[in-house]
């Protein structure tokens, strides 16, 4: 081989590696994209782990398109087949730059070195930039949405960002701090469960998470004898200091709000802030399937159910505790089990999709399942939905005599004749193989004219004497004549029209819907049944028994539940009485025989009720620029201790009320809003007030005791 050749050979190998190479990178790029694709879908939807997916489809994708893409695995007689394709100047003979020349003839190696000046000039590479750009454009897209998705939460359900916003541990109040004090560090350590960073502040407020490590550094400008922290003005902590006694430090749990002062050598610092965020329970939100599901013939034996649960630092497990109840009486078992959810649990807040095959769990016809979902968080705090009722209708029940003989028979003449058509239905539908089409038409039609009669019997009873009316006439709006139509002689409602205001509360006899025994409980119910009936009928009158046999069915267990509710049934209940002594009998000694007597007492001297009284009025005169006396600054003070104990568990509402009647005391500048906003929170302290018992102090203050007194006197 010459070294034309060799160039030429080398030339194709070089070019196919750098294809192969470039396609690897195509289908790298694009396994990324449907990677980052489907794990933000699956996040969004299905709350599965962006990781995992992401990871999962990666792979998958990947190794189907090594397989399947030719590209990768080009060899050089595909390759100059695609030269050939794609570039005209090759004249289809790109296959003779990788073949010797002694395979050749003459003329094709005068085609090979004609082809061969034209090498320099192609660059086949191109016809993969077009694919390139496309793929990553898609890519950088993808890419985008998921970083804006990260920065920025999708909010899949309202529920989880009202319940628990994000927790921010640094307070917003600005502190006022002691001349000694030249700097203050505070390091806020979360618990591990809430996967919350170590966070410093510079300020004495504190809002931490509930059992949030606190560890103060304080420094001080020149050397101190002793600084201690007072919580609440009860409980004292001395910090530790170094050699220099500039530098202190001390740390505490906080569990509870509140405030705290700083004394660094005796002279104290303002009220600071302790706010405590308290860790939640998970809020559990089922939307599928309703509190009380009836699942009828025709209906598939499974429930669907659709869940939301949210928490404010993560939930940990989640599952649903299913109990299933069988048979009747005193032979009823329960059966207790625990369903674990398709998806992944983690997270602050989960989409929960799961559905039950009700033949799985062994349900038969009349069994029921009672659900709730019971969920717990990082923190170990279980919560509970409520218990929601699937139970399958009982046909054999419906289709029974039981119950129909006694008891208050409203319509009894009917009940039977529901059932008879049931029963021809069914029937109906075994023989469809061996009759005829014409008669099996010509039999279900004769069943919808039979539902028809029965309809219209039932509809008697609410006073609807033709067909049009199916039951829903009431309930709907009443069509008139002139509905979608305009005559223009249409008789307006005059003001003042006796007639027409009386016609609003007029009792009328002559009303077919009211002309009826029923209560409207029992109308609404044999209202429902018209509209089953209905149903059932146009089926029937259609050839389709078998989507007629659910309304039927229906039907016939609204008629029964129509019978059932009234009925007045008492359980047998046993009573114990006290034993009797034989001698005691007939002997009339009640002295034993106490009346019930209700004693509660009232404590009319409250001191402080009596307290916060007198401040509020002795506030009131400080606006009036009025000198106070000494008792007065007395009972300022004991009100400041109730405030002292408010503060303590409600440092939000009542420490800034707390810290301006300190001002108050101590005759610091203060204004009359100053006075105004501790008087609110004092009256904020106040009980109710407790009405005594008293004799009344006038004897007849009627008007026809007056009028008695005035007639006597004038007598006299």
């Amino acid at each position: 081989m010459d070294k034309l050749s060799q160039k030429n050979n080398q030339w194709i190998e070089n070019e196919r590696k750098k294809w192969r190479i470039f396609s690897l990178i195509n289908i790298l790029f694009l396994s990324i994209s449907v990677g980052l694709i489907f794990g933000l879908l699956g996040n969004l939807i299905f709350s599965f782990s962006i990781v995992t997916t992401f990871i999962t489809v990666f792979i998958a994708t990947l190794c189907y398109l090594l397989i399947t893409d030719k590209s990768v695995n080009v060899s050089a007689n595909d390759f100059s087949i695609l030269l050939n394709q794609n570039f005209p100047q090759l004249e289809d003979s790109s296959q003779l730059l990788i073949s010797s020349e002694t395979e050749l003839g003459t003329l094709q190696i005068l085609q090979a070195n004609k082809i061969s000046t034209f090498l320099e000039e192609i660059k086949p590479l191109k016809l993969q930039s077009k694919k390139f750009k496309i793929i990553l454009m898609i890519l950088f897209g993808v890419s985008l949405c998921f970083l804006l998705t990260q920065i920025f939460p999708f909010k899949k359900q309202v529920l989880a960002s009202e319940s628990f916003p994000k927790v921010s541990q640094i307070s917003n109040v600005k502190d006022v701090i002691l001349p000694q004090i030249s700097s203050v560090k505070v390091n806020i350590n979360a618990p591990n469960y809430t996967q919350i960073k170590q966070v410093s502040q510079s300020q004495f407020s504190l809002k931490v998470v509930e059992n949030a490590a606190i560890n103060w550094e304080i420094k001080t400008t020149t050397p101190a004898k002793k600084i201690e922290f007072v919580f609440n003005e009860k409980v004292f902590i001395g910090l530790k200091p170094n050699k220099d006694f500039t530098h202190w430090e001390t740390s505490k749990i906080l569990n509870q709000s509140g405030f705290y002062q700083v004394l660094v050598d005796g002279k104290k610092s303002e009220l600071y802030q302790i706010e405590i965020i308290k860790d939640l329970p998970v809020v559990i939100k089922i939307s599928q399937p309703q509190q009380q599901t009836v699942i009828d013939i025709g209906m598939p034996y499974q429930i669907k159910i659709k869940a939301v649960l949210a928490d404010d630092y993560g939930i940990s497990e989640a599952f649903i505790n299913a109990t299933t109840a069988s048979g009747k009486g005193e032979g009823v078992s329960f059966k207790e089990q625990k369903i674990s959810f398709q998806q992944q649990i983690g997270g602050r807040q989960l989409n929960l999709n799961k559905t039950i095959n009700l033949k799985s769990l062994e349900m038969k016809a009349g069994d029921e399942l009672y659900f709730y979902i019971k969920a717990k968080d990082n923190h170990g705090q279980e919560s509970k939905s409520d218990v929601y009722i699937v139970s399958i209708a009982d046909t054999t029940e419906l289709m029974s005599m039981n119950g129909m003989m006694g008891g208050v028979n409203l319509v009894p003449e009917y009940f039977r004749s529901q059932r008879q058509i049931i029963i021809d239905t069914e029937k109906l539908l075994k023989e469809q193989q061996i009759i005829t089409p014409d008669e099996f038409k010509n039999r279900s039609n004769n069943l919808g004219i039979d539902q028809k009669l029965l309809r219209l019997r039932y509809g008697k009873f609410l006073g609807e004497e033709n067909e049009n009316q199916i039951g829903a006439t009431a309930e709907g709006e009443e069509h008139s004549a002139d509905d979608g139509h305009d005559h223009g002689n249409k008789e307006e409602k005059k003001f003042g029209d006796v007639s027409a205001i009386m016609d609003q509360y007029a009792h009328k006899h002559d009303n077919a819907e009211d002309a009826t025994f029923f209560e409207p409980e029992q109308k609404s119910k044999l209202k429902a049944t018209l509209t089953e009936m209905w149903n059932s009928e146009l089926r029937l009158r259609t050839y389709k028994p078998q989507e007629a046999l659910p309304f039927e069915y229906k039907a016939l267990r609204l008629l029964k539940d129509l019978q059932q509710s009234s009925r007045a049934y008492v359980a047998k209940t046993t009573i114990k009485t006290a034993p009797l002594k034989l001698e005691k009998r007939l002997t009339g000694e009640l002295d034993k025989i106490i009346t019930p007597q209700n004693q509660k007492n009232f404590d009319g001297n409250n001191k402080k009720q009596k307290d916060l009284k007198g401040s509020v009025s002795i506030l009131e005169q400080l606006k009036q620029n009025i000198n106070l006396a000494v008792a007065d600054k007395k009972i300022l003070i004991n009100a400041r201790t109730y405030l002292v104990d408010a503060a303590s568990k409600q440092p939000n509402l009542y420490l800034n009320s707390l810290k301006l009647l300190g001002k108050i005391n101590e005759g610091v500048n203060y204004s009359s809003n100053d006075i105004s906003t501790v008087q609110k929170a004092l009256f904020g302290l106040l009980e109710n007030d407790v009405y005594l018992p008293k004799a009344s102090l006038e004897s007849g203050n009627s008007s026809l005791g007056k009028a008695y007194l005035q007639n006597l006197k004038s007598k006299q």
